[in-house]
């Protein structure tokens, strides 16, 4: 393989795509162009915003059908140069494993949480078997397709997401008073609510509020966000009694997000399906503490409660009236701790061991050059 291979990637989104999947992949291309990787094409499913990319990265016309995608990506790999071909969800695995096997590539499959968690079907795992890398973003992830893939255990290596330089810590105090929440106690959840994704858990934050509030703490939760299960969540709040401590504010921008970040005293998102959780990282990196369950994905963005809290369902309620009666850690100092495990500098040294593992710049010992994040970390319980 050349020193700077041409890279195809097969992804549902990346850039002017919405999720944690889609900052995944921008993120990893991002951090691979700067390692090194000269040329990327990136055919998405979808691309429903505008928004801009590097100019290593190319990304072609979305094609949201089936058909006309895996069309598209096979006379994409005919008339193009492609020694890497990376796929970016599971289920297109048999796509991306048929252009690698037509073009002599080297193949990468990521796998990022319930999509890979379940045995897949037999023709998905012939094709992640045949990988060269499958990149996990969890110890979680990474433990499941182990356990229904015939795959050499250092051919599944852990590349957790990264954190944005956009969220810093500041005082949030301005924003506290533009949203009407000064001298309450601020629980934040960020994610989509979809009533696919029902695991995030703003269920468990609502029916906690009133053991909260009987506690003494004055609560006001805001969730941000939107999705086709909001109407749901809205009748459960007025059903729970705590319509005046509940505020759903939507999408919002990326400088609202950082500012209501900093605003919140807790950020809360108790999930029970997280690959990995990304807005743990960036609200921590706000400077605000973060609270998860001690389950799946979540155990790695808290880093086993070097950086958040980490709780069972059964005791949430305790763990968060627990957390609001601590002092607030430094916010500097927490912010500090995430990027040093989670920031762009340890994202992009990672991206730059696996192009070493793929051009074999390292073969007599192709584990070293992962180093503590990626291999010791991956085989903790």
């Amino acid at each position: 393989m050349k020193p700077s291979p041409a890279m195809l990637a097969l992804v549902t989104d990346a850039y002017r795509g919405r999720g944690g999947i889609a900052q995944y992949n921008r993120d990893f291309f991002e951090a691979l162009a700067e390692a090194g990787l000269l040329s990327i094409t990136v055919l998405p499913r979808q691309a429903p915003d505008s928004s801009g990319m590097p100019e290593p990265v190319e990304q072609l016309q979305a094609r949201p059908g089936r058909i006309a995608y895996s069309v598209a990506a096979l006379r994409t790999a005919l008339f193009r140069i492609v020694d890497v071909v990376f796929c970016g969800h599971l289920f297109m695995a048999p796509l991306a494993a048929l252009i690698a096997r037509l073009k002599g590539a080297k193949l990468i499959i990521q796998a990022h949480g319930i999509e890979a968690w379940p045995r897949p079907s037999r023709i998905q795992r012939m094709a992640t078997e045949r990988a060269d890398l499958v990149l996990c973003v969890s110890r979680y992830t990474r433990a499941a397709v182990l356990s229904w893939a015939a795959i050499a255990p250092d051919r599944v290596l852990v590349v957790p997401n990264t954190v944005r330089e956009v969220f810093t810590p500041a005082d949030g105090s301005a924003q506290r008073v533009a949203l009407g929440v000064e001298g309450k106690r601020v629980l934040l959840t960020v994610g989509r609510m979809d009533s696919r994704e029902r695991y995030k858990g703003h269920d468990r934050v609502i029916a906690a509020i009133p053991d909260l509030v009987a506690k003494g703490h004055d609560i006001c939760y805001m969730v941000v966000g939107e999705g086709d299960d909001r109407a749901r969540l809205e009748a459960l709040v007025r059903n729970a009694g705590v319509s005046d401590r509940v505020r759903f504010l939507g999408d919002v921008g990326l400088q609202s997000l950082i500012e209501i970040y900093r605003a919140a005293d807790l950020f809360v998102m108790p999930s029970t399906g997280e690959g990995f959780g990304v807005a743990f990282l960036e609200a921590m990196a706000s400077g605000t503490p973060a609270l998860g369950l001690a389950t799946a994905g979540a155990k790695d963005a808290l880093a086993d409660g070097e950086l958040g809290t980490s709780t069972s369902e059964a005791e949430l309620s305790v763990a968060i009236s627990r957390l609001l009666h601590q002092a607030k850690p430094d916010s500097f100092d927490l912010a500090r701790a995430v990027r040093a495990r989670f920031g762009r500098e340890k994202f992009v040294a990672m991206a730059d061991q696996v192009l070493n593992r793929l051009t074999e710049r390292d073969s007599d010992n192709p584990n070293a050059v992962f180093g503590e994040s990626l291999i010791s970390h991956a085989d903790r319980p």
